[in-house]
């Protein structure tokens, strides 16, 4: 007997490749195959997925512009006691994809929702970034004008976190461009293009030696690109040769022993006690 992945009126979130087909999960396979009906951004594009995992399952499409209008009759499914997945052309539903009116319809419906994991390429580009992944914020799709990508780096400038955006093969080197004018051309960046797939690269360095990488190889501007650029790093200023700060430390030196002293230019400017103590020894041999 088959094991049953599926229980009535549920939905399925599912999680499909991104380019290679066997980064599909077994449990994925398994709800695709035994669900009623397959919500699919594009059924063509899906069609071949399908076939390939063996699924004879009917699609509906399900796309940004239909969700909406489409999220009573899947409802009425659901009461009907159909199971139902979601699944977008490649990666994880609703991580800048078609889904999320769709889900909360039928949340607000009292109908669970049931998440079935998997490949998103944001995460998958995050992993061989080489840049911190501790915090990170996801932008998704950047802006088509250059003026509007402009305003969007320029409200990130100062963000010290990692940030990840998507773009396309058309747009690639234009939006480098942006960055370089807004980040600098130090800033680190990586840039993974065609992940998973026959030509995929992954781009690392600071924005402009990938910049020029990407102008050089016309191959490096085709496909599907992840951008993950480093958060802003604040240049640390050297507060021992503050003139302010050391003419302090001279006049605490003169009324305070100079462990007392340092814990007191610490906690005012920051930095270690240990440095403050050591300048205010280093006066004695002015």
């Amino acid at each position: 007997m088959i094991e049953k992945h599926v229980k009535s009126g549920e939905i399925y979130i599912v999680s499909t490749p991104i380019g290679h087909l066997d980064d599909i999960t077994e449990r994925a396979r398994q709800v695709l195959c035994q669900v009623d009906l397959i919500c699919a951004e594009d059924t063509r594009h899906s069609g071949r997925l399908l076939e390939a995992i063996g699924s004879k399952v009917p699609m509906m499409a399900l796309h940004e512009h239909n969700e909406a209008q489409k999220a009573d009759s899947i409802i009425e499914r659901l009461a009907q006691g159909q199971s139902l997945a979601l699944i977008s052309d490649a990666g994880t539903p609703l991580i800048s994809d078609p889904g999320y009116v769709l889900v909360n319809h039928v949340i607000a419906a009292g109908y669970r929702v049931v998440p079935v994991p998997g490949v998103s390429a944001v995460v998958t580009a995050l992993s061989v970034a080489g840049l911190p992944t501790d915090r990170w914020l996801f932008e998704g799709f950047l802006p088509s004008k250059s003026s509007a990508r402009i305003k969007r780096f320029e409200a990130l400038e100062k963000q010290k976190c990692t940030v990840v955006f998507y773009e396309s093969s058309h747009r690639i080197e234009k939006s480098l461009e942006d960055m370089v004018l807004v980040f600098g051309d130090q800033r680190p960046v990586s840039v993974a293009r065609e992940l998973t797939k026959n030509f995929e690269t992954v781009l690392r360095g600071t924005l402009g030696e990938v910049l020029e990488q990407v102008q050089a190889d016309s191959n490096q501007q085709k496909g599907e690109f992840v951008v993950v650029l480093g958060g802003f790093v604040e240049e640390e200023k050297d507060l021992l040769t503050d003139p302010t700060i050391i003419l302090l430390a001279k006049e605490l030196q003169q009324a305070l022993p100079p462990k007392k002293a340092a814990t007191i230019l610490a906690k005012v400017f920051g930095g270690h006690k240990r440095d403050y103590y050591n300048l205010i020894l280093s006066f004695d041999h002015e």
